[in-house]
């Protein structure tokens, strides 16, 4: 096989190999012969490179100019040499003078040429793979697991390898060399020395493309997903929402005998996923959301795209879930602020006594919990308590205590608990609109303060008429009016 053979089969096997344009292949040779002769005849000189497709060879030719008398011999040759070369030459011309023995350019400057060559390969081989998947960013891909670096795990895709960062990955599940795996094409990078191509299998995407591929019904448009939010390798949730009246979004996300969820199960390697309807109600979407958990009452504050919601007693650890995942997951699906409270407290914190123990600097709930329980129902009360008393109720020192009782006188409280619930505030109405719109909101500071209850801060701002009723007729139940209790059934019930 004669050179020029072997090179035009070099070429056409890279092209054919890497999808490398052939252009672009010559391009990266001549500029590499044109690097590697500068570095052996000098860089000044003026030299051109060229491959010559009908033999098959790489060309260069030298430039100089034509003098009487030769001061440069880089950039100058004289005319009687000149004219050996090409009798019609005259001075000032530029006679080009092919230069044989390329081949022969020393290792100092083969190995430049080899490095230029390397170098104009990669680049084109990323305007290749960058060509062949920025179409396919924010879709799944298939891979095989390479190896892992430094936590990362390089994913080869066929064409080229794409890496999976440690970050991406869900934690406490593995995967060994040699398996198939699945994962969101998060990021194509065109211009970098770094990864290409990023994955990403922690992503709510992920999540979302997965069901697209499982249900059908995604796939055409007709169920839609409205939001996920997840918390990888654990616990997940997503909301959906059918345009069509027949069609049950839940019920197409589950599939027959629970086949279609649990397929995006096993792709999450054991993940656990809660579909739940969407709805354009903040209300109802968050009792959707936090199911199983029962919801009581819900009171929306638009303003501040805050809920207060309100489970029962035996509800609340479940509304809350292990270690707050379940309202933390519901939270970030709605995009609002979520304050689970329980009945118990949030009758609580309808009492005037209770708020002003909350105001108490260094006072929380769980400890006005302790001493509303025990009979201490007010600052003024805990005022006027024993030290030792409040030490071993409240579990704190003896020092807290009286700290806290010190700080107890100086808030100011109303005369006697009934009062402060049903006595409307100075300069008032006979007719108590003012004052049960005061029983929701009118102490917001001062739970606002204790970093506490949102009871009051949840129907002070919102401004709706629904949740003033929900405050005022929950205030009303617990001092025992029959009447307030229908009205607080139905409130909640329209809420929820």
């Amino acid at each position: 096989m004669t050179g020029t053979e072997n090179l035009k089969r070099i070429l056409d096997q890279i092209c054919r190999d890497k999808g490398i344009d052939r252009s672009l292949l010559i391009d990266a040779i001549e500029e590499a012969v044109r690097s590697a002769v500068r570095k052996k005849y000098g860089s000044r000189r003026d030299i051109e490179v060229q491959f010559n497709e009908e033999l098959g060879e790489i060309e260069v030719f030298q430039y100089r100019t034509v003098v009487e008398e030769v001061f440069d011999e880089e950039t100058e040759i004289s005319l009687e040499e000149a004219r050996q070369l090409d009798p019609e030459v005259e001075l000032e011309d530029d006679l080009g003078e092919k230069l044989d023995n390329i081949a022969d350019l020393g290792r100092i400057a083969a190995q430049s040429a080899k490095q230029v060559i390397i170098h104009r390969m990669r680049d084109a081989e990323r305007e290749v793979i960058y060509d062949l998947f920025r179409d396919r960013e924010g879709t799944i891909v298939n891979g095989i697991v390479q190896r892992f670096e430094r936590g990362n795990m390089i994913v080869n895709l066929g064409r080229t390898d794409a890496v999976l960062p440690r970050e991406g990955q869900i934690p406490k599940r593995s995967f060994k060399q040699g398996d198939r795996i699945r994962a969101y094409l998060k990021e194509v990078r065109q211009d970098t020395r770094d990864a290409q191509l990023i994955l990403d299998r922690t992503s709510n995407e992920f999540l979302i493309k997965l069901f697209e591929m499982e249900v059908p019904e995604i796939a055409e448009g007709i169920v839609q997903i409205k939001g996920a939010s997840r918390e990888p390798g654990f616990r997940a949730k997503i909301a959906v929402v059918s345009i069509e009246s027949d069609v049950d979004p839940v019920g197409a996300c589950v599939g027959l005998k629970g086949s279609r969820v649990q397929n995006v199960v096993q792709e999450l390697q054991g993940e656990r996923i809660d579909i739940v309807p969407w709805s354009p109600d903040p209300a109802k979407y968050v009792y959707n959301a936090l199911a199983p958990a029962d919801v009581s009452m819900v009171i929306v504050d638009e303003e501040n795209k805050s809920l207060l919601v309100v489970v029962p007693d035996d509800q609340l650890s479940l509304a809350i879930g292990r270690q707050g995942q379940n309202v933390r997951l519901a939270s970030r699906l709605l995009g609002w602020r979520i304050d689970v409270k329980s009945e118990s407290r949030y009758a609580n914190l309808e009492d005037r006594g209770y708020q002003s123990l909350l105001a108490v600097e260094g006072m929380d709930e769980n400890l006005a919990d302790r001493f509303f329980a025990a009979g201490i129902t007010s600052a003024a009360a805990l005022a006027q308590a024993e030290t030792g008393k409040l030490a071993e109720i409240g579990r704190i020192e003896p020092e807290q205590a009286e700290t806290m009782k010190e700080l107890a006188a100086t808030v100011e409280v109303p005369m006697s608990e009934a009062e402060a619930l049903f006595a409307p505030p100075d300069g008032q109405d006979e007719q108590g609109g003012a004052a049960e719109i005061e029983a929701g909101s009118g102490e917001s500071p001062e739970i606002n303060g204790a970093g506490t209850g949102e009871s009051a801060e949840m129907t002070g701002p919102g401004g709706d008429e629904s949740a003033g009723q929900e405050t005022a007729a929950d205030a009303g139940e617990s001092a025992g009016a029959p009447d307030e209790d229908d009205r607080e059934s139905g409130a909640g019930d329209d809420g929820a």
